[in-house]
């Protein structure tokens, strides 16, 4: 009965776990699911890492290459985020050119790099006007179930950390680069932004760590990235429902809370990986 009542009315069967307070997979409204953190699992990778929140699965894999800066940048490098949704994660994703999921999240995450100064530009000059690192981020979803900002922002930044570069010098009478791969450092991370995600129903409750059934039911959604400073790097709001004042207080709290949580799991992760 309950699995056919769920099947012709979806949103009825999901106000009824709510007028108690919690959901049908048994969490209250602001638990979050199991998160776990793999740092390092693409070896052919510079720097990568594989995340799961509850069932939805996202690696990320950055690669750096040598690029010559522009005229109006001579002292930046690159940092290009790019997220793949394929067939493979959902049927609600369809093979071809990036989707329009995708390309929010991809824009989402450029932005939140940005605005939070998590790795700074000029920390990936080589060689001013001359020479360049450009980090090609890859985020590949393998499963999805929702809630996907937040595992690709934590892949990410679990990613980043992993990343080990190699020595390089310009040679002052080639003027060809020369790489020294005994001598290799990790990336300077300044800040650590993690987002929080929710989903709102019937204009007033606020759920976090939304699966892809509760986004698809909700009438809106709002992620707010916090970095290690308590400081509001990015709020992502794509229409729906509006919120109040003290609602948006509520979520910046508990998004506040979440990072404490997720910078802790990587980390006890990287912790564990200079111990072995």
């Amino acid at each position: 009965m309950a699995a056919g009542f769920k099947t012709v009315e979806p949103l009825e069967y999901y106000r009824k776990f709510l007028k108690e307070n919690c959901r049908p997979d048994g969490r209250e409204l602001g638990g979050f699911r199991t998160t776990t953190v793999n740092i390092g699992s693409i070896t052919t990778a510079d720097g990568s890492a594989l995340v799961k929140i509850g069932n939805t699965t996202v690696i990320c894999g950055i690669k750096a290459e040598f690029a010559a800066p522009t005229i109006d940048s001579p002292g930046q490098g690159y940092i290009v985020p790019n997220v793949d949704l394929p067939p493979l994660c959902s049927s609600s994703f369809r093979a071809g050119p990036p989707g329009e999921t995708a390309q929010v999240a991809s824009q989402f995450i450029a932005d939140v790099i940005e605005n939070s100064q998590m790795l700074l530009k000029e920390d990936l000059c080589i060689s001013n006007a001359k020479l360049v690192w450009v980090l090609y981020c890859d985020l590949l979803c393998l499963d999805y179930d929702g809630n996907l900002l937040d595992a690709c922002m934590c892949a990410l930044l679990a990613a980043l950390k992993n990343v080990q570069l190699p020595s390089v010098k310009i040679n002052d009478r080639t003027g060809i680069a020369e790489v020294d791969l005994n001598q290799k450092s990790s990336l300077k991370i300044g800040r650590h932004p993690v987002a929080t995600s929710f989903s709102i129903f019937d204009n007033t409750l606020l759920i976090v760590d939304p699966t892809g059934e509760e986004e698809n039911l909700a009438t809106g959604a709002i992620t707010i990235v916090i970095d290690e400073e308590k400081r509001l790097c990015s709020v992502h709001k794509p229409g729906g429902s509006p919120l109040s004042g003290e609602k948006l207080q509520d979520c910046i709290s508990r998004a506040i809370t979440r990072h404490k949580e997720v910078k802790m799991l990587i980390d006890e992760v990287l912790e564990s990986m200079k111990t072995k």
